[in-house]
């Protein structure tokens, strides 16, 4: 994103940035729209959305946190239009979900799970 500038949010020293915090659970996501001055960190947008209120399991020391979906430190300036994303811990391996996902379709028969079968069993 390219960078903010001043005298079009505003100008001067009072600026401020537009910038979304959200988290999401299986079932419902939460997101929160601040204004910030420039020069805002991740860190402290989140700490003004009152997301961590919200949602008391989060926990920034051992959760990852990025602005559209790319991982980024806690004191990574934002800038106007960033969405802050608290990601939650992957409950099962990625490739692990896959292989079972894979194995399930090779057994049901199904036109998707065809394309996994050996050539010769086709």
């Amino acid at each position: 994103m390219a960078s903010v500038d001043p005298a079009a949010l505003g100008g001067g020293a009072g600026a401020m940035i537009e910038v979304q915090v959200c988290y999401a659970l299986p079932d419902t996501q939460t997101l929160v729209a601040l204004r910030l001055p420039i020069g805002a960190t991740l860190r402290e947008a989140i700490e003004a959305s009152g997301i961590v209120a919200m949602h008391p399991q989060i926990d920034l020391a051992q959760q990852r946190v990025g602005v559209f979906g790319r991982i980024r430190a806690l004191d990574s300036v934002l800038e106007n239009g960033d969405r802050v994303e608290i990601y939650r811990p992957l409950t099962v391996d990625p490739k692990l979900a896959r292989q079972r996902r894979v194995a399930k379709a090779r057994h049901s028969g199904s036109l998707e799970g065809r394309k996994w079968r050996a050539k010769d069993a086709r």
